[in-house]
């Protein structure tokens, strides 16, 4: 049978990513991601999976950030029992960030439950439990960079550094029988190269499909190399001391936050920034940090970046609900680093919420905000936000520093697609909002690729995917709207409008103004319905 291949997230979005490579012999994902972002995407969460998972033999992942590794547990919950293939530091990284991602849906759920028993809503559960996400971790299977593993039969991965996070990688899949194997290459997240930290990308020559990610698909950088990116900091930190506030750090817990950690340190122990307190608030980076610095060794500059990460006196970690707020007492400068990077969970919503009306507070934002989430809508200028339900007014600046992400940009993704050639079937354009797929789509046309073999995946299409260019074979009932997964959602859009008519409210002359105002809008609801 002609192997097919099908998106079961990270199309049309940029979370969720989970393929579903089927051959004569055998069923294997490639990731198995939670969907992040507007509550419309997070939905998809909670539904069962759009396959049968008795089916599924192998899980292949790419590395342990939740929008490639969160519904891992709910895999196994709902039947799974195969092998997890992935390198020693994702098994490890992934070992914490899943108990830690199942013990906040138990929290959320809690704090929801509560809130819908004064409404009268019948309960609800969590997606799978801190204990679930323990539990997964059993199933991982350790494998090693550039050496082949055998998945089952006709199905063999080779894992190649992918720089984006301590043990990414891309993965080479071959199927098919021996002297008649096609290979399909999955990239992973891809990082942009130069990193102090990690490897650069690498991956075969020559391959018959091309899986590569579009974060950044539409959308140039600068200020890679190190140097650079630690003189952007530098600016931001020296800045953020002259307000005279707080500086506010919404950092992805793993990776991400380790890298600014390594950085803020040499920049206070040079003298480049002013001295002060740094607060790790988050128990995920502080467990993460210890699986950087047991595995984060770069061969090639002989030395592991990370070493210097502990507690000490400027560098105090936060593990405890208490401790953190104890921040709520501390004023004048210091800095604060709290996940989640793009501020739609854990405790930087809270610190958010008491800092951003605070105009000589900043916040800065230092990764990809997805479409809907509160950093997006701070990065775009918002005004007013609703944390928890509540209105916040936004007076703080927010600044944002596109150096730290650990993705690569347009030129980047061209420049590693164009050395996999050549590529004898398709390219499949995912993990990217609409208009980043499309901006590299253009790209790669330009750059040589047929455009006729540059395909942008909807969600849960299936390809064909033989020795020639890839087919459309099955197209899906849609488990969304149109364009619901690259624009605001109407979560977003109620939350928006509720801000704004408590503008238009407060700034009408008087009491009558303001009844007419709502008795149009009453009008207008009551003509809707009809």
């Amino acid at each position: 049978m002609t192997p097919t291949l099908t998106f079961h997230g990270a199309a049309g979005c940029v979370t969720g990513f989970c393929a579903r490579l089927v051959t004569e012999h055998a069923t294997v994902l490639i990731d198995c991601g939670m969907f992040q972002g507007s509550k419309t995407l997070k939905a998809l969460n909670y539904q069962p999976f759009p396959f049968e998972v008795g089916k599924v033999d192998a899980v292949l992942l790419t590395h342990a950030h939740i929008d490639h590794s969160g519904l891992l547990p709910k895999l196994m919950l709902a039947g799974f029992e195969g092998p997890i293939y992935a390198t020693a530091a994702t098994r490890d990284l992934a070992a914490v960030m899943l108990v830690d991602a199942g013990g906040i849906q138990e929290n959320e759920v809690e704090s929801l439950n509560r809130r819908n028993q004064r409404r009268g809503v019948p309960p609800v559960e969590p997606i799978y439990t801190a204990e679930d996400g323990k539990a997964v971790a059993a199933q991982f299977h350790k494998v090693k960079l550039g050496e082949p593993v055998t998945i089952a039969e006709g199905v063999t991965a080779t894992y190649w550094p992918a720089g984006h996070m301590l043990g990414a990688a891309s993965i080479a899949v071959e199927v098919g029988p021996p002297g008649q194997t096609q290979t399909l290459l999955f990239s992973g997240d891809l990082g942009p190269g130069g990193s102090p930290f990690v490897d650069d990308p690498d991956a075969p020559v020559g391959v018959h499909h091309l899986i590569i990610e579009s974060t950044y698909g539409d959308r140039e950088r600068t200020g890679f190399d190190s140097a650079a990116r630690r003189q952007q900091l530098a600016e931001e930190v020296r800045a953020a001391r002259e307000a005279g506030g707080p500086l506010l750090i919404p950092a992805f817990a793993v990776e991400r936050s380790q890298e600014l950690l390594v950085d803020l340190l040499d920049l206070m122990e040079s003298g480049e920034v002013p001295k002060g307190d740094i607060f790790l608030d988050s128990p995920l980076a502080i467990e993460a940090t210890k699986v950087f610095q047991a595995r984060g060794w770069k061969p090639g500059a002989q030395t592991n970046p990370f070493e210097a990460l502990k507690p000490s006196n400027h560098l105090r970690f936060l593990s405890s609900p208490g401790e953190s707020d104890g921040l709520d007492r501390l004023s004048g400068w210091h800095i604060i680093l709290a996940a989640s990077g793009m501020c739609d969970a854990g405790r930087v919503r809270k610190h958010l919420k008491r800092l951003l009306w605070r105009k000589e507070a900043t916040v800065l934002l230092c990764g990809y905000q997805a479409t809907g989430t509160l950093g997006r809508l701070l990065a775009e200028g918002a005004p007013r936000v609703s944390i928890r339900g509540d209105e916040v007014r936004v007076r703080a600046r927010i600044r944002q520093l596109d150096a730290y992400s650990g993705h690569a940009d347009a030129k980047g993704l061209v420049a590693w697609a164009k050395a996999r050639n050549p590529v004898a079937g398709s390219v499949f354009i995912a993990h990217g909002e609409p208009d980043a797929a499309q901006g590299l789509k253009r790209r790669l046309a330009e750059a040589g690729f047929a455009e006729d073999r540059l395909l942008v995946p909807a969600l849960d299409e299936t390809f064909l995917v033989g020795a020639g260019p890839a087919t459309l074979a099955d197209q899906a009932p849609p488990r969304l709207p149109p364009r619901a997964a690259g624009s605001l959602d109407w979560h977003n859009q109620r939350a928006a409008f509720q801000l704004a008519l408590g503008e238009a409210l407060k700034a009408a002359p008087d009491d009558a103004d303001r009844e007419r105002m709502l008795h149009v809008l009453r009008a207008a609801l009551d003509a809707y319905r009809g």
